[in-house]
């Protein structure tokens, strides 16, 4: 777990901002869930044998004897609460949300025991067109983000819950026959959660599944009709995507579409946004069959993304635009009060004002990174404000003069 320090949060707000812009040009809604739920409802979602539940969450007993855990996705908990509010039933809804997730796991490169995701999720809609929808948007974000270039969408279809039981079956019994061939995290998922095994890294395993059952052929004529749709809309939009027959998801509520955006910017660690469709997760914690879709992104690798391509707008890593000071101790009062009028006079303009003692301030103002400096200094009982650009002396103005000249700079 980390924090994440001043010179760092104007680059997740940046993130975030434009996460928030792309989201409302979609008619996206947001949600706000709590970071602790009931255990019950991660062991349901996700299923008792994944390695979410069996190893990385983060459980404990309140005083009533109750079992909690930290939410280590989001999916589930947004589940819950529009069940418990009414949302879902006959209803379609496209919501976001944004916020702390807990995992015990092996920390690696942008992934932390306490990491950020932005999420959707999508429900009411059955057909290909809200699948299309979810990575249509999020083919606009990273556009947005400028990183376009930088990832590649990956697509599967992993058929209908019955289609997808009978090939696990076919899978398993392939792979039975050779145990002493699998690496031990596949032999270990064989009995718990043998799709996974398509997703190994190990070379070997990853050998041994070339002649496997293949899982296209287990697909269901719905399924493979859903999948051609999704993908002649994303060919229609100009969205490129790589087919990938060993895509799956680590959850067991998946079913139909699931996809990946990954890079090749950070090393193993590649993926960046992951998601899919569940049509049967709510049915699954009570409530009535309801057909789903979502994705989530996790926001320390994006942001990793980000600083590695160096494509962080420089106003985004400049936090202040002018920094305002005065000559000596008498002028720091009308100091105080100049600085407030430029705030009343130039909304949004981010001003810092040189605050306990004169020392250093040219120092201090360029540790802000601030381009604008603005020293208020008497002459003839007249306040004037002397200005620096860039370290470079401009103007000397009158201070009354000075919020028009600050205004015309700006649009300049």
């Amino acid at each position: 777990m980390n924090d994440i320090l001043p010179d760092q949060t104007p680059v997740w707000q940046f993130l975030e901002s434009s996460v928030k812009s792309v989201l409302g040009t979609y008619g996206y809604t947001e949600i706000r869930m709590p970071i602790v739920e009931q255990t019950d409802l991660f062991k349901r979602s996700i299923g008792e044998v994944t390695d979410i539940v069996e190893k990385e969450m983060y459980t404990f007993d309140d005083r009533n004897g109750e079992s909690l855990t930290l939410r280590p996705e989001g999916t589930a908990s947004c589940v819950r609460a529009g069940e418990e509010h009414g949302l879902l039933f006959n209803q379609a809804q496209r919501l976001w949300y944004q916020g702390p997730m807990f995992r015990y796991e092996k920390p690696q490169k942008g992934r932390y025991r306490q990491f950020h995701q932005i999420g959707i999720e999508t429900f009411g809609m059955a057909n290909a067109d809200i699948d299309a929808e979810v990575i249509m948007l999020s083919a606009r974000l990273w556009k947005q983000l400028g990183i376009a270039d930088a990832v590649t969408l990956q697509l599967n279809s992993l058929g209908s819950n019955e289609a997808r039981a009978e090939y696990k079956e076919a899978l398993v019994t392939y792979l039975s026959a050779r145990k002493d061939q699998l690496d031990e995290d596949s032999l270990r998922r064989l009995s718990s959660n043998p799709l996974r095994i398509l997703d190994s890294k190990d070379p070997q395993t990853q050998q041994l599944l070339d002649n496997a059952p293949s899982l296209a052929d287990y697909i269901d004529d719905e399924s493979r009709e859903h999948f051609s749709d999704l993908c002649e809309m994303l060919d229609q939009a100009g969205i490129a995507y790589e087919l990938n027959p060993r895509l799956v998801r680590g959850l067991d509520y998946y079913c139909k579409t699931v996809f990946e955006w990954v890079t090749d910017q950070l090393g193993a660690q590649g993926t960046v946004c992951a998601g899919g469709r569940y049509d049967g997760l709510v049915k699954q914690l009570g409530g009535r069959p309801t057909p789903a879709v979502g994705f989530a992104m996790g926001v320390e690798r994006l942001i990793l993304l980000l600083e590695t391509l160096e494509v962080i707008p420089d106003a985004v890593k400049q936090p202040f635009d002018l920094y305002l000071a005065a000559e000596h101790k008498g002028l720091q009062k009308p100091l105080m009060v100049l600085a407030e009028q430029l705030r009343n006079e130039l909304p949004g303009m981010r001003i810092r004002v040189h605050c306990s003692g004169l020392k250093n301030i040219s120092s201090k103002a360029r540790q802000t990174g601030a381009p604008w400096v603005v020293l208020v200094r008497e002459e003839n009982e007249s306040l004037l404000a002397n200005l620096w650009y860039n370290s470079e002396p401009t103007y000397d103005v009158q201070v009354n003069n000075l919020s028009g000249l600050l205004q015309q700079q700006q649009q300049a």
